[in-house]
């Protein structure tokens, strides 16, 4: 159980916390959200203990591990399985075939097992630390992003594995409808404040927009009372007559307070600059064929025609072309053989790795919006700069010290500035927060050309897509359709999938081992129901305990001794029932770590 209590914490003039507190009970699965810049990866190295709040603190149960997910790649084993067996606890370094499955399961083959870690790209490092962390079975696991660099059929496989986390897990994500399928809770940073529900974000978000309306409601009511209070005390100042009347308004406007008016949260307001086109193809793709070597084709014999109102996901498993395609549209690679023609008015706008890396780390970002529209006024870049959150003097930092996230913004940016009828775009949505991809959603919804766009959101691809391209079992296809239509009509075939179909009764030893862990997993359960209803009624009970100490000192006041007796009575019982709650607790969470260590 994760205590945070009356934690504040500041950057300079930023403050990120102000008194927040929060409570992580046992297997609660937490879904975090918030603007981009509003803590959260912050309060993932306060949980670490990477950092120290400037006041309050956070509690952690004894020996209670934490397994955090971080992008910093450091290996030291000759192999990518050697490397990820370092993540398994020291009482099961034998069981290697728990490494294999999960490296399985994030897209790695046989074959790669045996390679150095140093072989692959950043992106598969990274897998393989979500891989070591994911191994070490953590009580508290941290996950910051982790589908990022995951490709569709991973991120279905981690779905599927986080589904059945039975304990803790916070988890950050821009995907939407990831998040709402593994998570149990909804915690949202806004205003530096933490809110907490029961549910979904979508759950989350109402209750928020509830809460401000009522604010705000409440406010403007009192901001009228003031008025009217303070046009009485103007009247009648002078007025001896109503002199005791005058004084008691003043009174009255002293104890009232004044709520400050909220301000306005920054949201990314994504208009794309559309150009009009008449024509009912905007590009075509003839017997295209590419690879980087003679020896392996990514893309053969493809064909294509791209019409104005298309919405065109480019989906499957990561280093097999999805990007190349899209640098092939863009006319930035030339093809071994086939062609890409547009149509003489077509008029490209890109969003990929290559955009983010021609930016001059010299330039402030205003600058770097003007140097490509120096026809607009500096108004004009101004109001840019503020759509893409780049408000004020953020304008002017220099593109050297941004951030990767901060950098996509620069990038998209620039696409909005270009005037386009065909939008590219590589998984666009990778460092925005929740919000941010529900605007992009609304932005392409209104955009009236045509989009190509690579993702691996199942949410963008139910909504947006009219027609998939696919890379799947080393083959490119084009399939007439929305995203169901395909998982409707052929599904995901992956290696993976077939090799199951193929696979043996099991032996006599697995058989064992899955009898051992469906014990265990019911021992475990029953356990962590158990946990959970003595936290509850303990929760109660120390509510209970606030309400009688509040009554307490108002008969104390009114020196009742009879009632107060009474309540000191009350007040010693309802204390013991805690103390005994928190040692049936305490006596839970020994039998639950007892079992963690005897798990098989």
């Amino acid at each position: 159980m994760l205590q945070i209590n009356n934690v504040s914490l500041s950057f300079g003039q930023q403050t990120l916390f102000d008194d927040v507190s929060l409570t992580l009970h046992s297997g609660e699965r937490i879904g975090l959200v918030g603007r981009n810049g509003s803590g959260k990866t912050t309060l993932f190295k306060l949980i670490a203990g990477e950092m120290e709040p400037d006041c309050g603190r956070l509690a952690l149960p004894k020996n209670y591990t934490v397994g955090y997910l971080k992008q910093h790649l450091h290996f030291t084993e000759s192999t990518l399985l050697d490397e990820a067996c370092l993540g398994l606890k020291a009482d099961e370094k034998d069981q290697i075939w728990k490494a294999e499955k999960i490296l399985s399961g994030l897209g790695f083959n046989e074959e790669e097992f045996y390679k150095s870690p140093a072989e692959f790209s950043g992106g598969f490092q990274v897998r393989l630390n979500l891989a070591k962390v994911l191994l070490a079975e953590p009580h508290l696991l941290l996950l910051d992003e982790p589908t990022n660099y995951l490709d569709i059929i991973s991120i279905r496989w981690l779905k599927r594995f986080l589904q059945r986390w039975s304990n803790e897990l916070i988890l950050i994500t821009h995907d939407r409808d990831f998040m709402n399928s593994v998570t149990t809770h909804s915690v949202s940073i806004h205003r530096q404040k933490i809110k907490k529900v029961e549910g979904d974000t979508i759950k989350l978000y109402e209750q928020i927009a509830v809460e401000e309306e009522v604010y705000e409601k409440t406010r403007t009511k009192e901001q009228k009372k003031r008025e009217d209070a303070m046009e009485f005390i103007n009247r009648f100042r002078a007025s001896a007559a109503r002199a005791s009347m005058v004084q008691s308004r003043v009174k009255a406007l002293e104890k009232m307070g004044e709520k400050e008016e909220l301000v306005k949260v920054a949201d990314l307001g994504f208009k794309f600059n559309a150009v009009q086109f008449e024509a009912q193809k905007l590009l075509r793709i003839s017997d295209l064929t590419f690879g980087y070597t003679p020896e392996r084709l990514l893309i053969e014999n493809l064909s294509i025609d791209i019409g104005k109102k298309d919405r065109i996901c480019v989906i499957g498993k990561n280093g097999k072309g999805k990007s190349t395609l899209l640098r092939l549209m863009a006319q930035e690679l030339e093809p071994v053989s086939g062609e890409v023609v547009p149509h003489s008015n077509c008029k490209i706008g890109y969003f990929g790795q290559t955009n983010i890396e021609r930016l001059q780390p010299k330039l402030t970002i205003e600058e770097e919006f003007s140097q490509l529209r120096p026809d607009l006024s500096y108004t004009e870049i101004r109001k840019t700069c503020g759509i893409m959150m780049f408000s004020g003097d953020l304008a002017l930092k220099r593109i050297a010290v941004l951030s990767g996230g901060e950098r996509s913004r620069v990038s998209l940016g620039k696409i909005l500035l270009s005037p386009t009828n065909m939008l590219l775009l590589d998984e666009p949505t990778n460092h925005l927060d929740v919000e941010s991809c529900d605007s992009m959603i609304e932005a392409l919804d209104a955009f009236p050309g045509a989009v190509v766009i690579v993702t691996h959101s199942e949410m963008f691809l139910h909504h947006l897509a009219n027609k998939l391209i696919i890379f799947n079992d080393d083959k490119v296809i084009v399939f007439d359709g929305t995203y169901q239509d395909f998982l409707d009509r052929i599904g995901w075939q992956d290696d993976a999938d077939k090799k199951k179909k193929k696979k043996k009764k099991l032996d006599a030893q697995e058989q064992k081992q899955n009898a051992l862990e469906a014990e265990y997993n019911k021992k475990h359960k029953a356990l962590h129901n158990k946990i959970t209803k003595i936290e509850k009624h303990i929760d109660d009970e120390e509510l209970a305990l606030e309400e009688i100490n509040r009554h307490l000192v108002e008969v104390t006041v009114k020196s009742d001794s009879e009632e107060i007796k009474r309540l000191q009575i009350e007040l010693h019982l309802k204390q013991r029932v805690i103390d005994l709650g928190y040692s049936d607790l305490e006596a839970l969470i020994a039998e639950l770590d007892l079992l963690d260590k005897s798990r098989p």
